[in-house]
């Protein structure tokens, strides 16, 4: 298959002003699966800004239902070509053929979802309350935005900053991470195709100089971020520093699942196994600290340790429908992941099963089980993204509530358990943007997703995601005029 290496602006391929470049490795097995690939420098990134400011003028006059009519077009190509494009994330960062397909899958309802909110953006009026004036608000959108990926779900993070930021009439520039780029550019013949005016969505790629571009640019108003929470605070400092654009943030999690004696086993253990090791543990939203009730903690531990050893087994070639574990996204991630399983190990946290890689080549390490780590290791503290699950036992409902809030993060949490109202009583106390009860957390259409504490804040999906790329404005007439007559 043949890849599109070049910037995708003003609805044109274009190669970079800057000359630089860069090469994608697949992690499966270290080999190349391109080079070549364009990156933006300034130059590159003012033409894209400025592709995106001409044609926010005309953009934001497009009436909701032309919109609505070229979005809906977009998703229905994605639909069409769905299998071409999950293949870009399996070959740059391992995600197996079928996890890739699930992912892709809720593309297109996205761009349908958001679609809809075209011709729906509506205000509000107050009327006069004895001070003679009649107050409307209106949303109005920012003007030029950018848009930066994270690579563990490429397709998934555009389409949630794409969609409602051009629904809301802005115009974007959008950078996908330098380590899975490939199915981002090419969106781009997506794009012409469906109909979308030269400059209102334009593909840049690059790494961190690129992104560091976007954040500080003077001419663009609003940017949403997705990745660590290091780079996060980059990001905000470059917006700050600049012209104090508007910044959404969705960053890194420690997220804890809470499993109480009441739990039905099996579904907690599968949950706490397959569920955490979904795209080997490279989700932001994963549950990578596991609180377990003692009475049910030998029984738990057990069954989990089986499960773990069992998934390792269908571990391996990406491109096999049959394998549901993937590699690292590369070798830099998986020396990451490694460094943390030393760590861990020196640390005196009992393995309970993996902790070593698989095989010898590739960017495998076999799912990974550290139990009854200190509260200060680095292995229960930081985010690991990788398959490396802590597990720590709780006596009460209290103790379990401290142990899971006490964490820098907070992003989403999970509680295991058969009483609805401890089920409610502990979601209410928890300190996290997403709480799911017994299950942890999948992507939602209508329901907003985002962090507390250092997992950022703003929030992306349903009408939450939207109502980010706009902002309201007060109008108020004055009804004591007196009359010319």
């Amino acid at each position: 298959m043949g890849y599109q290496t070049k910037l995708f602006i003003n609805n044109e391929y274009v190669s970079s002003k800057s000359g630089e470049t860069f090469s994608v490795q697949n992690p499966n097995d270290e080999s190349l699966v391109v080079e070549g690939v364009q990156a933006a420098g300034p130059e590159d990134v003012d033409l894209a800004v400025d592709a995106a400011t001409k044609a926010y003028k005309e953009w934001r006059k497009t009436s909701g239902q032309q919109r609505a009519k070229i979005m809906l077009k977009m998703a229905d190509l994605i639909e069409r070509d769905m299998e071409k494009l999950a293949k870009f994330e399996t070959l740059c960062m391992g995600q197996p053929i079928s996890l890739a397909l699930k992912f892709l899958s809720s593309v297109p309802p996205l761009w349908r979802y958001y679609a809809g909110f075209c011709d729906k953006i509506q205000g509000e009026s107050f009327p006069e309350d004895g001070d003679g004036r009649v107050k409307m608000t209106q949303y109005m959108p920012f003007g030029v935005c950018a848009g930066i990926a994270a690579w563990n779900g490429t397709q998934v993070t555009t389409v949630k900053k794409i969609a409602p930021c051009i629904a809301a009439g802005n115009t974007i520039v959008f950078k996908a991470s330098e380590k899975s780029p490939l199915g981002a550019i090419a969106l781009g013949d997506y794009i012409k195709e469906a109909g979308f005016p030269p400059g209102v969505i334009n593909i840049v790629s690059g790494a961190g100089k690129t992104g560091a571009l976007l954040a500080s640019h003077m001419k663009i108003y609003k940017i949403s971020f997705t990745g660590s929470t290091a780079s996060g605070r980059k990001v905000q400092d470059a917006a700050t520093k600049s012209n104090l654009k508007v910044v959404t943030l969705e960053l890194g999690g420690k997220s804890p699942a809470i499993v109480f004696n009441d739990a039905n086993l099996d579904n907690a253990v599968a949950m706490n196994s397959q569920g955490f090791l979904m795209n080997t543990g490279q989700i932001c939203a994963a549950c990578s600290r596991t609180l377990v009730q003692e009475k049910i903690a030998p029984q738990f531990l057990k069954a989990l340790k089986e499960k773990f050893e069992g998934l390792s087994s269908v571990m391996g070639d990406t491109l096999d429908p049959k394998t549901v574990l993937g590699p690292l996204a590369d070798k830099l991630q998986y020396e990451r992941v490694m460094s943390f399983l030393e760590s861990g190990k020196s640390s005196g946290a009992e393995v309970l099963t993996g902790g070593i890689r698989k095989g010898s080549k590739g960017c495998f390490i076999e799912p990974t089980i550290f139990l009854n780590p200190d509260t200060k290791a680095d292995i229960y503290t930081n985010e690991i993204f990788g398959p490396v699950l802590t597990i720590k036992t709780f006596k009460t409902e209290e103790e379990a509530i401290e142990m899971a809030n006490d964490t820098t993060y907070g992003l989403a949490a999970s509680i295991y358990t058969s009483d609805v109202t401890r089920a409610h009583r502990v979601a209410a106390l928890l300190e996290a943007g997403t709480v799911t009860i017994n299950a942890p957390y999948g992507g939602l259409l209508n329901a907003p997703f985002g962090g507390m504490k250092q997992s950022g804040y703003g929030r992306e999906s349903g009408k939450y995601g939207l109502m980010e790329w706009l902002q309201p404005k007060a109008v108020v007439f004055n009804m004591n005029v007196p009359s010319q007559d």
